[in-house]
């Protein structure tokens, strides 16, 4: 991967935001006890803090792409729910109209940031409009942050890169219910599709961005 000669110019780089929800990020979240030891691990949230911050600082395009949220009888006569599916229902995962499906405080989109349609599965593309956005944004590059690293992290970086994008993933920013899907992302996984698998530092050093310093960001 060209990571060092890799160029994001404003104009053409987005950032994608995957699922930045309470119930993903927050304390008191419904699958938050399942993320907690990797975001605490890799420090997440400041990451995803930063990556944010650099993305608004650099004049980069913000996208919000986030998961279906739930309501009641969903799913009721669909064929062929996944297993993931089928967790979200029993648990009613990002719940229309609860605190689990606001956004964590630290990610609530700006005036001018755009929310995508909700997706069903894991690609945020599939069913949704943000290959139609991107393009009538001009947007060439996507640096995905975000929950999950395996599944809908993984699958919309995957798709993009199938829709012609450059795809960058930010393995600091991305968190994930454990270390395998972690390793099995970034160590396996992306090398056959990303063109570029860098840390926030890594991403500052090529942008030239002066985020906060991780650990000293607002919460």
């Amino acid at each position: 991967m060209n990571a060092e000669t890799a160029a994001y110019p404003p104009e053409e780089t987005a950032l994608l935001i995957i699922d930045p929800y309470n119930d993903f990020l927050s304390e008191g979240g419904k699958l938050w006890p399942r993320a907690k030891e990797v975001a605490e691990g890799v420090g997440l949230l400041d990451h995803m803090r930063v990556m944010l911050a650099t993305a608004r600082d650099q004049g980069f395009r913000v996208f919000i792409v986030p998961h279906h949220q739930t309501a009641p009888g969903d799913y009721s006569t669909w064929d062929h729910l996944s297993p993931t599916q089928q967790h979200v229902v029993e648990r009613q995962t990002f719940a229309a109209g609860s605190w689990g499906a606001e956004w964590h405080p630290a990610f609530v989109p700006r005036e001018g940031e755009l929310v995508m349609r909700q997706h069903w599965a894991s690609s945020g593309f599939a069913n949704t409009d943000l290959d139609m956005m991107l393009k009538q944004h001009g947007v060439k590059k996507i640096v995905l942050v975000g929950m999950k690293a395996n599944t809908c992290v993984d699958t919309t970086a995957r798709f993009g890169q199938e829709l012609g994008y450059h795809v960058t993933l930010v393995r600091d920013a991305i968190g994930s219910f454990d270390w395998d899907e972690m390793r099995a992302t970034f160590d396996i996984n992306a090398p056959a599709y990303a063109h570029a698998v860098l840390t926030t530092d890594e991403f500052l050093g090529i942008v030239g961005g002066d985020g906060p310093v991780v650990g000293e960001t607002a919460r």
